[in-house]
């Protein structure tokens, strides 16, 4: 199986922590030159730090950026591309706040809409161009299961998901004919602090301890166990290498086999 991913850049959002941070050790080690971007720049200098080397000593770097400032976002983007092509993004943002959809007010989709999909949008627009050219391209978006089956108390994050899902999808058409593949990776219930925030969201709304609330989720995955972020990483890094070229326009949960759906 083809992994190797030496020759090719990738830039990967979100990655001071948790899934980014996995995603961005998991792309080095296969080869990758990896740019890490986030909003903490004193985060991402000890991510790059610590990122693989290899024999090359392939070269990394970081991006301090804000995604809900897509303007600043798509021009900081557009200078890196034009010194070095990005081969691999890696859409990657923290969840929205949790609640129920029907109490959520405008403002709360807009910003959500605003850090995920427009973000992810001017991502795309600015390292489209380098992939072109290569021929070769890998757009990986880190969403949720929700995109599949709707997670209660998640009403703002379940319908922007829902958004991305599907302008993925769309994307993954578009771009097939120019060897650039788009594809979704769904996490299910993974430790980080996103996990965090929903135990302490369900804790407020039920009084329930965090004990119990998390015996309550894993009663609904099959193994058992909250994921680690390493194991959402090797899913996105697959999907980054060559071995993955016929692989697009997919949705794939990484979930322990929660979801009840196929």
């Amino acid at each position: 199986m083809d992994l190797n991913l030496a020759g090719k850049h990738a830039l990967v959002c979100g990655a001071s922590v948790g899934i980014g941070r996995a995603a961005a050790q998991e792309l080095a080690l296969l080869g990758a030159s990896v740019t890490v971007l986030a909003r903490s720049a004193d985060k991402l200098e000890r991510v790059v730090a610590e990122l693989p080397r290899g024999i090359g000593g392939q070269p990394h770097g970081f991006i301090a950026a804000d995604v809900s400032d897509t303007q600043g976002l798509g021009s900081q983007i557009q200078a890196l591309a034009s010194e070095r092509p990005v081969h691999i993004l890696v859409n990657n943002t923290g969840g929205p706040p949790g609640g129920r959809a029907v109490d959520a007010d405008a403002e709360a989709y807009l910003d959500a809409f605003r850090r995920h999909l427009l973000a992810n949008q001017a991502l795309v627009a600015a390292v489209l161009p380098g992939m072109q050219a290569a021929h070769w391209g890998r757009i990986v978006n880190v969403i949720s299961t929700s995109v599949k089956e709707p997670i209660a108390n998640l009403g703002v994050s379940n319908t922007v998901r829902g958004a991305v899902a599907s302008w993925a999808k769309t994307l993954s058409r578009e771009l097939g004919p120019s060897g650039i593949t788009v594809n979704n990776v769904l996490p299910g219930y993974t430790r980080t602090q996103r996990l965090e925030q929903i135990l302490d969201d369900r804790v407020a709304a039920t009084g329930k301890t965090r004990e119990q609330i998390g015996e309550t989720m894993l009663a609904s995955v099959p193994v058992g166990r909250f994921a680690e972020a390493a194991e959402i990483a090797a899913a996105i890094a697959f999907l980054a290498s060559p071995a993955a070229a016929y692989v697009n326009g997919v949705s794939l949960a990484v979930d322990g086999g929660r979801m009840q759906s196929i």
